[in-house]
């Protein structure tokens, strides 16, 4: 089913750039382009195609064979389409605030995006059942993902009855994976965040090739693991620091944790039971 977090069905700047490139083939710079388009939807029909180049760290040409790749005849025809589709007023000028401000504002936009693609809450539903019905269920993130796969393991083994947490490469990773389809496993649960490991993509498609349906959050719909996942859900992070900041893919991740319990029937006594024992331990001080 290789989703992209059910755009379609919203009305925001991003939701239809991001129709607007469904169904195309893109090469990874164009890929690129795409991505930095969706980040900067608002003020996108206002860039030229050499600011837009310099947006996505590419050459002016490869604006203009993006834009044909789109089907227009180039940028100029692209930039008037969505100017027609995609109507937004300019992003008002930041230079007032200083970098902390411009990074948490950044932020602020990204988790309005990701508030766009959930009004289809279609893929996030499906996505739940897919993870409540693993057992067990393999949870993967690597490198600057480890932190998100982590959290959403800590949390989904209070409700789930069998979480693995796949948090660590090397040699053994494809041997934890099969081991994990042995014991009947039919999901696996990926966090790919920038910059992406080879080592997530090799193992998205051992897991693929072992027979599980591989869910992904990722970055963006256009990461180089998309076309080794199932389902993928976008959540952009922020680049205005010197390290990603990553808001966004933690509010779905717990967003997928709501929807899995949905799907879960015992999921709220097994809250209850732990919050019982939790007391009786005096495990959290008052």
């Amino acid at each position: 089913m290789n989703g992209t977090g059910g755009t379609k069905g919203t009305d925001g700047p991003a939701a239809r750039l991001q129709a607007l490139f469904e169904g195309h083939r893109l090469t990874p710079t164009q890929r690129r382009i795409a991505h930095s388009m969706v980040r900067r939807a608002a003020d996108v029909p206002f860039l030229s195609s050499v600011e837009l180049a310099e947006l996505a760290g590419v050459s002016q040409p490869s604006v203009t064979r993006f834009a044909v790749a789109l089907g227009f005849d180039g940028y100029p025809a692209l930039r008037r389409h969505l100017r027609e589709v995609a109507p937004a007023e300019p992003v008002p000028d930041t230079g007032a605030v200083n970098e902390y401000q411009q990074a948490v504002a950044a932020e602020i936009e990204n988790l309005r995006h990701l508030a766009e693609v959930l009004a289809d809450p279609g893929p996030v539903r499906e996505a739940g059942r897919l993870l409540a019905g693993s057992r067990p269920l393999p949870v993967l993130g690597l490198r600057a993902a480890a932190a998100q796969a982590h959290g959403f393991a800590y949390f989904a083994a209070k409700v789930h009855p069998d979480v693995r947490l796949l948090g660590e490469g090397g040699t053994m990773l494809h041997d934890r994976i099969d081991a994990a389809v042995r014991a009947g496993a039919e999901t696996l649960l990926c966090f790919a965040l920038p910059r992406h490991p080879r080592e997530v993509v090799e193992a998205l498609a051992h897991a693929k090739e072992a027979g599980l349906t591989v869910v992904t959050v990722a970055d963006s719909a256009f990461a180089p693991v998309a076309k080794v996942s199932d389902l993928l859900l976008p959540a952009a992070v922020g680049t205005g620091l010197a390290f990603d900041t990553a808001c966004a893919p933690m509010l779905l991740g717990r967003v997928l944790l709501e929807a899995m319990c949905d799907d879960l029937p015992d999921a709220q006594a097994r809250l209850e039971e732990f919050d019982a024992k939790a007391a009786a331990r005096g495990l959290f001080v008052e």
